[in-house]
């Protein structure tokens, strides 16, 4: 045999090509950018909460748990105990729990209605809840606060029409009075947990009809008829056929919105008074507003993410034990 059928017939040359790894490198580059975005950014977070604030001046890397200190039991104990933190927490699950509910609750039954339309008018109406996702929650906040200014919106209606007045005489007014919903002279909305969780809940209703849709529309509707045929009622239809169907869409996206809210800053800003602010309003106060306290920032920031985790996980949980049952 010569040298060139030696290197035509070889074991070398009759081996097939591998193909060019094209999916793997695409896994670990997406891999890498997720890290990149999600992973890193938490691990400085997290690592700069341990940091310390130098008064004067900015702040220098350490490892000092003064910051998760100062947040459950403020920075004089064990001489003081303060939990003005803590209560900036509560506010954040009060105002997250609330407007959630009242988000779900109410896009629920108009979620149910629009299923029943025809198709061409469910398109148009998805649309334009779709499309007012495209607003920011900067100019949804500007225009409810218009709509509950106290010069220019709803108290300066009720008092033009005589609702206010209609109000004094039936006793209501003193009602609001003591809700916090009333000055001695006329209605008012600004500032109050009202106004913050109502324009809250307008936040995330889009996102309840969106997420709520999908599972109405696949209600077997003969087993309403048959509830009904039977003497049912229509509450006693939504308790015993609707809401049972659609149990876990409907947990899910009161969860999904909550964690949302959890987070909510402008909202919170505007309408709710400086002693009922949220802890994210207290991030932002420390890491870019007038505290300039990165690291006590970003251990509130920790928190509120670990609560968020843990809110999820008993969710979770729950919604495993009521399938079990």
């Amino acid at each position: 045999m010569t040298v060139a059928e030696h290197i035509e017939t070889g074991p070398d040359t009759a081996r097939p090509a591998r193909p060019f790894p094209v999916v793997r490198i695409l896994s670990w580059a997406l891999t890498a950018v997720i890290v990149t975005l999600c992973v890193v950014p938490f691990l400085l977070v997290f690592v700069i909460s341990f940091g310390r604030k130098i008064e004067g001046a900015a702040w220098v890397w350490d490892f000092t748990l003064e910051n998760y200190q100062r947040f459950f039991v403020g920075t004089l104990w064990p001489d003081d105990v303060t939990f003005l933190y803590l209560q900036q927490l509560g506010f954040s699950f009060w105002y997250a729990v609330i407007a959630s509910l009242l988000a779900v609750l109410t896009a629920l039954p108009f979620t149910l209605l629009l299923t029943r339309l025809s198709r061409r008018t469910q398109a148009a109406w998805l649309v334009f809840i779709l499309s007012s996702l495209s607003l920011s929650e900067v100019f949804i906040v500007m225009g409810w606060d218009i709509l509950l200014s106290n010069n220019s919106g709803l108290p300066a209606l009720f008092k033009s029409t005589g609702l206010t007045q209609w109000l004094k005489d039936t006793g209501w007014f003193q009602v609001l009075r003591d809700w916090g919903l009333a000055n001695p002279r006329n209605v008012k909305f600004k500032t109050s947990q009202f106004a913050t969780i109502l324009t809250m809940s307008y936040l995330v209703w889009p996102y309840a009809v969106i997420l709520l849709f999908p599972a109405l529309s696949r209600l077997d509707r003969s087993q309403s008829e048959a509830a009904r045929t039977m003497g049912a009622g229509g509450w006693c239809v939504a308790r015993t056929v609707i809401l049972p169907a659609i149990r876990l869409p409907l947990f899910g996206t009161t969860l999904l919105l909550f964690v949302f809210l959890l987070g909510t800053y402008v909202a919170v800003t505007v309408f709710a008074a400086p002693a009922q602010h949220s802890t994210a309003v207290a991030i932002y106060s420390n890491i870019r507003g007038a505290n300039l306290n990165a690291p006590f920032g970003a251990a509130q920031a920790v928190i509120l993410l670990i609560s968020a985790g843990v809110c999820l996980a008993l969710g979770h949980r729950i919604n495993t034990w009521a399938e079990a049952r």
